[in-house]
């Protein structure tokens, strides 16, 4: 089983082959560039060195959402596209279970947070069990970072922090966090396509897809415009 996967959902733009439990491939970048300059070319790229024939290709996996409208967007269009061309189911991957996949094996409770703005993150918990099951705590959410802090505190487990919402929150977490904690390595704290192939795997075996015409992202909130809309008319 081979597995394309996509991921535009934050400032890092990612692509991945999976075939079954081998990595083929990957090209990932941070660089500040929109992602539909990077996401095609970096397919194209990779599949020249990988000497890839997309038509070979089982599923396609994208991180469906939530994270950046617009990356989002691009990255499901680009999804889209490829399946409808080639055609493939498509396995939506939820972004942040796609992040928390990054830690298999984690013995701590795992804790994605990405930055969505006003005090609020999409989070949600996850953890490892002893045979290496992925099971999800809290689903994926956004809520005002303090909620997700005080169920951590509540549940009372070490748990591991990556994710874009490091940076902006790690002085909160130092205030609010009373168990220990822990955040993940560079090559692990940020999204990557391979981690969203490989749940996206998981999923597609499970019979968990959808034909390209009825894939849409999953963006958790309204956009800042259409928030802006609401509160001028006064129903936000």
């Amino acid at each position: 089983m081979k597995i394309l996967g996509i991921d535009g959902s934050g400032l890092v733009a990612s692509v991945a082959i999976v075939e079954d439990d081998n990595l083929i491939g990957e090209y990932t970048t941070g660089y500040k560039k929109t992602h539909s300059q990077t996401l095609l070319p970096m397919l194209d790229e990779l599949s020249k060195m990988v000497d890839l024939d997309l038509n070979t290709i089982d599923a396609i996996a994208v991180a469906a959402g939530p994270g950046s409208f617009t990356g989002l967007r691009i990255a499901s269009a680009t999804a889209k596209g490829l399946g409808l061309s080639l055609g493939c189911p498509i396995v939506s991957v939820p972004t942040v279970d796609a992040l928390a996949f990054n830690m298999w094996g984690s013995s701590s409770l795992i804790c994605p947070i990405m930055d969505a703005r006003r005090g609020q993150v999409y989070s949600g918990l996850y953890s490892f069990d002893s045979k290496g099951d992925f099971n999800v705590e809290k689903s994926q959410c956004a809520v005002d970072f303090n909620e997700i802090a005080n169920t951590i505190n509540q549940l009372g487990q070490p748990v591991t922090f990556l994710g874009d919402g490091v940076p902006v929150f790690k002085e909160k977490i130092s205030d609010i966090i009373k168990v220990p904690y822990r955040f993940a390595p560079a090559h692990l704290n940020r999204q990557h396509a391979s981690s969203v192939a490989s749940l996206g795997a998981i999923y597609y075996a499970n019979g968990d897809c959808e034909i390209a015409a009825d894939h849409r992202p999953e963006y958790l909130r309204l956009s800042q415009a259409e928030r802006e809309r609401l509160e001028k008319e006064g129903k936000a």
